[in-house]
């Protein structure tokens, strides 16, 4: 595998070749000696608010998941998928990951082999093409499954002859970038000639609702070659339910179905998504309060001078102090997300009026020592 594709930084005393990932409190925590319960992380992209799921009936906790509710007719509502045939639920979004690579031959209708532009995988080794800086865990599940992994130029209009099939997440994590749905199709018109496959990841469009009707394929999906992966994780919250959404052809959708097997997704994650998803009221409140605070994220790096991309959910910067910030900010018990290349930096949304000011207050601390070393 080539390391500089989809590879974020390996904090010190992180397993080698270990997917790094925000969150890692624990990890934090023995790295700077700042006991577990001291941190304010702000390392994920994850909405620090979160959907209050109503409490869960006791019979959802007894009974097996039911594969016959509407888990799947809720969520092919909320995406805008064509129907529930093309949604398939999925223990998280990490799961289809993990499965797709190894599949994806299986997942496309069969071609002749006189078909023009048609690439037999059997032949030859399949490419696929993934942003040098994107969701980590995308490059090792293809090199895993003996793929080629190749730098993806998004701002290309049209796609090297070599990759066979590409993976996009859009908007971009870390870098807050995003695909006009427009651009997107004609990407997959040119994989789709070739016998190959476009995966868009689509975990941060839920709070873009100005952006995700010009950029999401959701509605596209009955599209052979197409894969849509969506996740309730971020918006609502709820990233410990581990609950996702593959959206595709009912027919692409079968041979993942047959890997992943049954009960994909628990009783209580069923009960609590299908809730969020019903709650229109929430969803628009919390994206007017998100807009509202990401605003006074980017206003307080630029004030700063920390010039930043962002969603609704977090910023990223690129700035040459991201390192140096990351430590300073870590040994105050601020936990942010690093990426090594290039050395950028990550910041979520702080939850409370406290931690808006510890988090103010450890920026103007940290950037006034990084300033004065080198004065």
């Amino acid at each position: 595998m080539r390391r500089e594709i989809g590879t974020a930084t390996s904090n010190p005393g992180t397993v080698p070749g270990a997917v790094t990932h925000g969150g890692n409190l624990h990890e934090a925590a023995r790295l700077y000696g700042i006991p577990y319960a001291s941190w304010l992380d702000l390392s994920t992209g994850i909405n620090p608010y979160g959907y209050p799921v109503p409490p869960v009936p006791p019979d959802v906790w007894r009974r097996l998941p039911d594969e016959g509710d509407d888990f799947a007719e809720c969520a092919a509502r909320y995406y805008g998928a064509p129907d529930a045939e093309h949604v398939l639920p999925v223990a998280g979004s990490q799961a289809a990951i993990r499965a797709l690579p190894a599949l994806l031959s299986a997942l496309l209708p069969a071609q002749p082999a006189s078909s023009p532009g048609s690439r037999p995988e059997s032949s030859t080794r399949a490419t696929v093409g993934i942003a040098p800086l994107t969701y980590s865990e995308y490059a090792p599940a293809f090199a895993r499954a003996g793929y080629a992994v190749s730098p993806l130029d998004v701002a290309c209009e049209n796609l090297p002859d070599a990759l066979t099939h590409a993976v996009v997440v859009n908007p971009n994590n870390p870098t807050a970038a995003y695909l006009d749905a427009k651009k997107l199709l004609r990407w997959h018109a040119q994989l789709s000639a070739r016998g190959g496959t476009l995966i868009v990841d689509e975990a941060f469009a839920d709070a873009m609702p100005d952006i995700a009707p010009r950029a999401s394929l959701a509605d596209r999906v009955a599209l052979p070659g197409l894969v849509v992966l969506r996740s309730p994780g971020k918006f609502f919250g709820l990233a410990g339910v581990r609950a996702g959404f593959v959206l595709a052809a009912p027919t692409q959708l079968r041979a993942l179905r047959e890997a992943l097997g049954a009960w994909t997704v628990s009783g209580p994650a069923r009960h609590a998504v299908s809730a969020a998803f019903a709650d229109r009221a929430w969803q628009q409140q919390m994206r007017n309060r998100l807009a509202v605070d990401s605003a006074r994220l980017v206003d307080l790096l630029h004030a700063h001078r920390l010039v930043s991309q962002a969603t609704p959910l977090f910023a990223w910067t690129d700035d040459v102090r991201a390192a140096a910030l990351h430590r300073a900010l870590a040994e105050r018990g601020i936990w942010t997300r690093l990426f090594a290349q290039p050395a950028s930096l990550r910041f979520g949304l702080p939850a409370t009026p406290s931690d808006w000011q510890r988090f103010e207050r450890a920026l103007q601390e940290s950037i006034e020592a990084i300033d004065a070393l080198h004065s």
